[in-house]
């Protein structure tokens, strides 16, 4: 994952120190000595994350934190604060500016990696739906003017998975002075079961669970289709550092460690309630004022209005960033045929599950819009050329190796899709017209080349090697059915010019 990182620190040492470590793991890092040149610098550059000292002269980092979160163009970025402050009272006063999280120094490596790579993930998330209502705005829709910070935090629901008497009862005690709803359970089972019958805002789970493995259930949660954005507090030991790390990978949202201040739990609650209220009202926004101006009927997709207008923010935003995003122009093959042949409510079946096995097959921050007929545009986001490739590849074989089924005789059908795709640089100056005919003209060249095939700008077609037949079982008979089909891998690609 790349990212744009700014250490803010008047000692050169301490920048230099943190900048080596950053670089070292192909983070873009930007420096700045004092609170009024971070804040300057955030305004102007838009990192995805700051990490930022307490004690400088002139404007520590409290006010400098409280500065960038109470400016609506900053107010988004995460700050950690970097600090050899130890005290919790100290931890509260930054949560309480706004701060997402401290580490103290010296810093562990482990730590420090982990809690980047988070915050970069749910800023992205974040950023996306942004964007959006950002779009939704140019169309005379009305969204959220606020930051988080404006967002209230009572009357949460909190799932508290503890099997500690004391420490359960000390969350309830805690978290009961924002008036929130408090249910405490002392298994995963338990849980899981509360989950399919409740919303809740958060969830804190113990990593030192006597009889399971708190970290799985973390993992269990963030895969559960009920408690998938659901923020996640890991409770863990001092020790538990490199399972903390792994829990912030796995997409658990913050930690505390024992003993459980309850003036910090209190802070790091609120923050994520807050965040995610953010986030909800960002999406109900979104949703509301767009889905009928916005989407294609048939499909569900965004149509070809709100591409243009997203495409264009998308190109300004990689500009800004220095990042890389890919155009890809699907069309699916013969598609006037199977009109002809099947009757229109056929081809509308066609293209409802051809937008379905193409949406399935991406990650939540990609754009898919119908541009028009049996056209399709997917634009990639933060993605490189060798990625890019592989997901065009996974889109052609997720549409072509299965038959469609529709309500005919006939059915299953066999669809193809050609594909055409283009990459663009932060560095390229190019309109989202020019952007959408150099994807187009690659379209027309994987149409000319035979169809149902891949092609990129600059590079030509994309081919995989044909998978060697499957073996047959001892004593003969048929072929043992063929595995899944495996995820492209980069080295395997051939690009032919």
């Amino acid at each position: 994952m790349t990212a744009r990182v700014l250490v803010v620190d008047d000692i050169l040492p301490n920048v230099k120190l943190l900048e080596a470590k950053l670089s070292g793991e192909y983070f873009d890092v930007i420096t700045a000595t004092s609170g009024a040149e971070g804040i300057q610098k955030a305004e102007a550059q838009s990192p995805d994350i700051i990490l930022l000292d307490v004690m400088m002269p002139g404007m520590d980092g409290f006010e400098t934190c409280q500065r960038l979160k109470s400016n609506p163009a900053t107010a988004h970025i995460p700050v950690v604060m970097v600090t050899a402050l130890t005290d919790a009272t100290d931890r509260v006063r930054g949560l309480e500016a706004g701060a997402d999280d401290f580490l103290s120094k010296p810093v562990n490596d482990i730590a420090l990696m982990a809690r980047v790579r988070s915050l970069v993930r749910l800023k992205m998330t974040v950023d996306e739906w942004r964007i959006r209502e950002n779009t939704a705005n140019q169309f005379g829709f009305v969204g959220n003017k606020g930051t988080f910070l404006a967002e209230p935090s009572e009357k949460a629901r909190v799932l508290v998975i503890e099997d500690k008497a004391f420490e359960s009862d000390k969350f309830i005690e805690t978290l009961k002075r924002d008036d929130d709803e408090i249910m405490a359970v002392r298994s995963g089972e338990q849980a899981m079961e509360l989950a399919q019958r409740h919303e809740f805002d958060m969830i804190t789970v113990s990593l030192n669970l006597e009889n399971e493995d708190g970290l799985r259930l973390c993992s269990h949660l963030r895969s559960n289709e009920r408690t998938r954005s659901v923020p996640i507090l890991m409770v863990a030991e001092e020790g538990d550092m490199k399972r903390i790390a792994q829990g912030l990978e796995i997409g658990a949202h913050d930690y505390i460690l024992r003993p459980v201040d309850r003036n910090e739990l209190l802070a790091r609650v609120r923050t994520q309630i807050r965040r995610k209220r953010y986030q909800n009202r960002l999406r109900s926004n979104y949703e509301q004022s767009l889905s009928l101006a916005l989407t294609d009927s048939l499909t569900g997709l965004f149509n070809r209005r709100y591409l243009m207008v997203h495409l264009e923010k998308l190109l300004n935003k990689n500009k800004d960033s220095k990042k890389t995003l890919c155009a890809l122009m699907l069309d699916i093959d013969h598609f006037k045929g199977i009109n002809d042949t099947y009757g229109h409510q056929v081809g509308d079946e066609v293209l409802k599950t051809f937008a379905e096995r193409v949406s399935q097959r991406l990650r939540s921050f990609d754009l898919v819009a119908r541009l028009g007929g049996e056209e399709f545009v997917v634009v990639l986001p933060d993605i490189n050329l060798d990625m890019a490739m592989q997901v065009a590849e996974r889109l052609r074989k997720g549409i072509g190796t299965k038959p469609f089924e529709v309500s005919s005789p006939q059915s299953p059908i066999k669809v193809t899709v050609s594909i055409g795709a283009t990459m663009v640089s932060g560095m390229d100056n190019l309109s989202v017209e020019e952007v959408l005919k150099q994807a187009d003209d690659e379209l027309y060249r994987a149409k000319e080349g035979g169809r149902d095939r891949v092609y990129f700008h600059g590079h030509g077609l994309v081919e995989m090697p044909d998978k060697p037949p499957a073996p047959k079982p001892p004593g003969g008979g048929a072929p043992a059915p063929a595995a899944e089909e495996a995820p492209v891998s980069g080295d395997t690609i051939q690009k032919i010019i």
